[in-house]
């Protein structure tokens, strides 16, 4: 008898009503004995960056591109590790310091390739994905530049 092959299932969602984790997990690996680790990836509002006091933060996103860019680095990173699910939610709108932005869950049968791909994702999701951000301040409003070290964080999944 074949042993049932692995299935990965894929929700990608882009959404302004918050996630709760617990849940998403038990939507993940419902009914799967395949899935040994799960590694969950929580981005929150911080209250402060660079000594600037943050007040509220704005995502904003191009609907429809923003998921299928996504879905796209989601199959990158089935291709590059054996993944047995894989969930991702960008939360859009304003957001206050402490609430959740971001929730990317990878499960797989070994806990490394969990964390790779958990890895790669945040890191697209940081430099790449149609997103942008305006924070206000104390100071004033405007958009978030890109970070350098966000860049070379992102910079060591490229294929060579």
């Amino acid at each position: 008898m074949t042993p049932p092959v692995a299935t990965c299932p894929v929700t990608v969602r882009i959404q302004e009503d918050d996630f709760d984790i617990a849940r998403e997990i038990a939507l993940l690996t419902k009914s799967r004995t395949d899935i040994g680790a799960v590694v969950s990836f929580s981005g929150i509002c911080r209250a402060d960056e660079d000594s600037a006091n943050i007040a509220a933060l704005t995502l904003e996103h191009y609907p429809g591109m923003a998921e299928e860019e996504i879905k796209r680095h989601v199959d990158e990173a089935i291709s590059r590790w054996p993944l047995n699910g894989v969930t991702a939610i960008h939360r859009v709108g304003r957001f206050m310091p402490g609430e959740n932005i971001v929730l990317v869950l990878t499960a797989s049968q070994h806990r490394q390739a969990a964390f790779q791909a958990a890895e790669f994702l945040m890191d697209y999701l940081k430099t790449s994905a149609p997103f942008w951000k305006k924070e206000e301040s104390a100071t004033g409003t405007g958009w978030v530049e890109a970070q350098a070290r966000d860049d070379e964080a992102a910079a060591r999944w490229t294929k060579s």
